[in-house]
C-alpha cells in the first residue's frame, strides 16, 4: 500500500454539465509533450483562450485599447486524466463568485461532449481576474458589459 489516495474521477461529483459555457478547442500537435499528453501548461493556456474568447465574442471590447483589463490574480489545476492531440476538448466554465472588482471561475477541460450528455472531466481549474486601470494598475468595477455576461454563468 502506497499511502495515496487514489484521485477521484470527478471532484464535487462534477461533469460536464455543471458548466454554463462550453468553449470548443482543439489540441495542436505541438501541445504534446515527451510523455505523449498534453503538457501541463497547455490545460493553463486553454482556460486562458476559454475565457478571453467567450468574452470577446460577447462584448463589444478592444482588449488592446480598453481602460480596463482584466488580470489573473490566481489560478490552479487539478489533473484528473490524460488528454493528448489530435483530440477534440471543450472548457467549461463557471462564475463562482463575481464581485466588484474581481471574478473567479471554475474552470474544466474534457472531450468534447457531441450528443454523449454528461462527460467526465480530465481537468479541474479555477481563474481569479481583478480588472484594473490599464495606467494606474489599481483595482476598477468590472466593466458593465463584461459583469452582465459574467452574471450568465454564475452557478
Amino acid at each position: 500500500m502506497s499511502g495515496h489516495a487514489p484521485v477521484p474521477p470527478a471532484p464535487e461529483g462534477l461533469t460536464s454539465q455543471d458548466f454554463p459555457v462550453h468553449w470548443p478547442v482543439l489540441t495542436r500537435w505541438a501541445d504534446n509533450d515527451m510523455f505523449g499528453h498534453l503538457n501541463n501548461a497547455v490545460y493553463y493556456q486553454l482556460f486562458d483562450t476559454a475565457i478571453n474568447g467567450w468574452i470577446a465574442e460577447h462584448v463589444d471590447i478592444d482588449p488592446v485599447a480598453t481602460p480596463e483589463l482584466g488580470v489573473v490574480a490566481e489560478s490552479g489545476c487539478r489533473f484528473l486524466g490524460e488528454l493528448a492531440f489530435p483530440e477534440r476538448l471543450a472548457v467549461g466554465l463557471a462564475v463562482t463568485r463575481l464581485g466588484r472588482s474581481s471574478v473567479t471561475y471554475r474552470l474544466a477541460l474534457f472531450r468534447a461532449p457531441g450528443d454523449a450528455g454528461a462527460v467526465p472531466l480530465a481537468a479541474l481549474g479555477h481563474w481569479v481576474h481583478v480588472y484594473v486601470d490599464r495606467t494606474t494598475r489599481r483595482p476598477v468595477p468590472i466593466p458593465d458589459g463584461i459583469r452582465a455576461l459574467l452574471a450568465t454563468a454564475q452557478v
